[in-house]
């Protein structure tokens, strides 16, 4: 493990990725655009907790009783649920990418993009001992984690298949991304509309969406099948819209715990339910299988951009098929 706790210190900073310390210590990694944009990785859990406009407000939201203590995961920014999602398995909540410390991969393999970022880095996770035992296959899963010119976040999430002895293994994931907004009940969700859903708090029952845009005021666990690649979070109040565009990834999780459940969380302010939503780009309904020599790539882009319309003149279209 020290040749490890090297390697983390190890990279070299530049004007666009700086290597530092961050709440108890924890190696962390700056993501700083020209234009002024940034975003904060912790390499425990490859956790995004932060990410800024070019103005340095805040779209994330990170609770103010966030625990950056292991083994707890961090609540908010874009916790990652792999190799299972929720508790459908035998695993922790969520398996447990979210809360292992991952290393620096300095030596990733070609990476097909067309972005032209400079501000990104790549982190690698394999299985521990203790993992092995738990969920007894080989991976390796390669994160690279980009800041775009114009601020949009990208997560690119490569998981590849290394057992040797020729077992396949299936997996469900998701970026619990948790957005942060200016009061949930103001907000509205465009492009889920009409789609079949599970409801985690009606046992997971089926349903069909209604025709009109989501909008929030008790809460809401629910697994959207068979999403569109863009999702719009629309915030009247901040007049800010976040788009989610997502590939390899089919369903969406809606989530807010709202009061009764903020309150039982100790890692959750009682009146934080207020002012996040997450929308999570997720693969659930059917597991991800992959044979030896596999690999599974699932993308994440989050952009967020002025939005000038009143609640009600949105015309969910052009933003889900626009640019």
């Amino acid at each position: 493990m020290s040749g490890e706790k090297e390697k983390t210190s190890a990279p070299s900073s530049s004007p666009y990725v700086e290597f530092c310390k961050g709440v108890n210590g924890h190696d962390k990694v700056l993501l700083r655009e020209s234009r002024g944009s940034s975003a904060e990785v912790y390499l425990y859990g490859a956790h995004v907790t932060s990410w800024k406009n070019d103005h340095g407000e805040e779209l994330l939201f990170l609770s103010s009783k966030a625990v950056f203590k292991p083994p707890k995961a961090i609540r908010g920014g874009i916790p990652i649920c792999f190799p299972q999602f929720g508790g459908l398995g035998t695993l922790d909540q969520h398996g447990f990418a979210r809360n292992r410390l991952w290393t620096i991969d300095d030596d990733p393999p070609p990476f097909p993009t067309n972005t032209l970022s400079k501000a990104f880095v790549d982190l690698i996770l394999k299985p521990s001992e203790e993992d092995s035992k738990n969920w007894p296959h080989c991976f390796e899963y390669r994160l690279r984690i980009a800041l775009g010119p114009g601020g949009d976040l990208m997560l690119t999430s490569r998981i590849r298949n290394t057992n040797t002895e020729g077992k396949p293994f299936s997996f469900t994931f998701a970026y619990h991304t948790y957005f942060s907004v200016s009061d949930t009940s103001e907000v509205r969700v465009e492009g889920l509309e009409t789609l079949d859903y599970l409801d985690n708090l009606q046992n997971k029952e089926r349903f069909t969406e209604q025709g009109d845009a989501l909008t929030f005021e008790s809460e809401v666990d629910k697994i959207y099948l068979s999403t569109p690649t863009k999702i719009a979070i629309i915030d009247h109040e901040k007049k800010r819209t976040f788009v989610v565009r997502k590939d390899g990834l089919p369903d969406a999780v809606v989530w807010n715990p709202w009061d009764k459940k903020a309150k039982a969380m100790a890692d959750f302010g009682d009146d934080e339910y207020k002012h996040m939503l997450c929308v999570e780009a997720a693969a659930i309904e059917k597991p991800i299988t992959l044979k030896p020599g596999e690999e599974w790539k699932g993308r994440l882009e989050l952009s967020a951009v002025p939005s000038s319309y009143c609640s009600g003149q949105l015309d969910p279209q052009r933003v889900l098929l626009g640019s």
